[in-house]
């Protein structure tokens, strides 16, 4: 069973900067890839940034040039570093994982979130 554990929400002013950190319970390397969505009240999950094992990067829109992701395989940790936040970054933000098994069949797995909250 794989665990990603999330950390380092909380409440920041407009502007300001959070680094999101995700620590999975196995190699990091191990998955397809790994992303970061989020979900803000009375709307979908949505996909926020994501990596690949091979390192490509793709970002929402919404976040280009004021996120960056990355990851640290010797210590099996995805981050989001955040910047320029802003009020409508507000939202639980969750990790996600992408296991493949020995027939490439892709099974995702959740952290349980960490809240934003932004304010103006």
């Amino acid at each position: 069973q794989v665990q990603l554990v999330e950390s380092g929400g909380g409440l920041v002013q407009a502007g300001g900067s959070l680094r999101l950190s995700c620590v999975t319970s196995r190699s990091i390397t191990s998955f397809r890839a790994t992303g970061w969505y989020r979900q803000a009240p009375g709307k979908q999950r949505e996909l926020v940034a994501r990596i690949t094992s091979g390192s490509s990067t793709n970002y929402a829109d919404s976040v280009k040039g004021r996120f960056t992701i990355s990851r640290d395989n010797a210590k099996n940790t995805m981050y989001l570093q955040m910047n320029s936040l802003k009020p409508e970054d507000t939202a639980v933000y969750y990790c996600k994982a992408e296991l493949p098994n020995y027939y490439l069949i892709i099974t995702d797995y959740w952290g349980q979130g960490t809240q934003v909250t932004v304010s103006s």
